[in-house]
């Protein structure tokens, strides 16, 4: 965010203008270490409304231009300076300029990172904290950024496989209502007239139509309350227990989703084990990237274990969320000390059936939804012809 100012310099001169920072706090920190006393300092009321936020995208290419910059022996603050120059946003340049800041006042990158939450998470800390200790920033920057444009990636993957769906199931709902509240009582007055007999799937449809028109609201009502209870769920334990139960058992799309989470997890723990980051820290991050509340559990069952000194293959044995070849390759990984290369290799063959998981729901799904509307608009359609077709019959007779 932007602040204008309005301050005098050493030497007692006036000056106005405008200062990028996170916080008015920061804001009013940068000027008086520039030797300004400060008169006024407010928030620019001027451009949106809304914050421009900081998308994923900007943290992924500000952190590969880092680890470039670092890699070439410039030095960190150097290196945040100068992006934070050529950075457009104006709340990731805050951000940059606060992290240069920090670290200039002698705070570590990491402890620096870890005031910044929303942006950088504590994966991103973790790999960081782990490079301070071996000396290898700019290399595990490098290995940040590959890390999150992986996780950006199949993220983006799953969205697309599930945007076809959801706009398929968006007509279908848009079209079974349109000529239940339109089309169909056009006919109505025609059948009463006639007074003919109405088969019962013509009755049902009528009735059906009868109450989206008559009784709207309550429809509505309902909608917006589903809604509620959905975003509601999400922030409560018990709400988020049955949406991650479904989310993981439904048919067709479940399959994918375990398989997604898998793989976002394997990763995560491999690329934490493979940057010297302690195993316990790395499993308790994998959990916490799955993004689901039972595996969350599952990788908090297998950290308890493991500080008892089991094994981590052990742990999982007998766990139904994991597959048991995963769980044979981990073991494997375990007993010939080359754990982090496994869980890498384990990784990559997990974006391949996640690819393939796609595909394959992709594929299933569209022919599904397809039918199915097919059979909505075709019973419709049925339940309108019928009538139709008895009383032209009664007539010709």
């Amino acid at each position: 965010m932007s602040f204008t100012y309005k301050a005098r310099d050493p030497l007692g001169n006036s000056h106005e203008g405008s200062v990028d920072a996170v916080s008015r706090d920061e804001a009013l920190s940068r000027l008086k270490r520039d030797g300004f006393q400060v008169l006024e300092l407010e928030e620019e009321s001027g451009g949106s409304l809304i914050p421009r936020g900081v998308k994923k995208q900007d943290i992924i290419y500000a952190t590969s231009q880092l680890a470039v910059m670092v890699d070439t022996g410039i030095t960190l603050s150097a290196a945040l300076q100068s992006i934070a120059e050529q950075q457009e946003n104006p709340t990731l340049r805050g951000v940059l300029d606060d992290l240069k800041q920090r670290v200039e006042q002698g705070d570590d990158f990491s402890s620096s990172l870890a005031q910044h939450p929303k942006h950088f998470d504590k994966t991103y800390i973790a790999l960081v904290k782990a490079s301070e200790q071996t000396g290898t920033l700019g290399e595990m920057l490098e290995t940040i950024s590959q890390y999150l444009r992986s996780q950006l990636e199949l993220r983006q993957r799953v969205k697309a496989a599930m945007a076809y769906p959801a706009v398929m199931l968006c007509l279908a709902v848009g079209v079974t209502i349109f000529l239940l509240t339109y089309v169909l009582p056009k006919f109505e007055p025609l059948f009463t007239r006639k007074g003919a007999k109405l088969p019962k799937p013509t009755i049902v449809m009528m009735t059906i139509s009868d109450a989206l028109i008559d009784r709207w609201y309550l429809w509505l009502a309902g909608l917006v309350a589903m809604f509620v209870l959905y975003f509601w769920g999400r922030r409560t334990e018990p709400g988020r227990k049955i949406l991650d139960w479904i989310r993981i058992h439904l048919p067709v799309v479940g399959p994918m989703m375990r398989k997604v989470i898998i793989s976002r997890s394997i990763r995560t723990l491999g690329t934490m084990v493979a940057s010297g980051v302690s195993v316990l820290d790395a499993i308790r991050l994998a959990g916490e990237v799955s993004g689901n509340y039972y595996y969350e559990q599952a990788w908090q069952k297998v950290l308890d274990q493991i500080t008892e000194g089991a094994r981590i293959a052990d742990s999982l044995r007998g766990n139904e969320l994991f597959p048991r070849t995963l769980i044979q390759m981990i073991g494997a990984g375990e007993e010939t000390g080359k754990l982090d290369q496994v869980l890498q290799k384990v990784s990559l063959y997990y974006d391949k059936e996640v690819e393939s998981a796609i595909k394959a729901t992709t594929s299933l799904i569209e022919p599904v939804m397809i039918t199915g509307m097919g059979f909505v608009v075709g019973g419709i359609a049925m339940g309108l012809l019928l009538p139709i077709f008895s009383l032209s019959r009664g007539g010709a007779g």
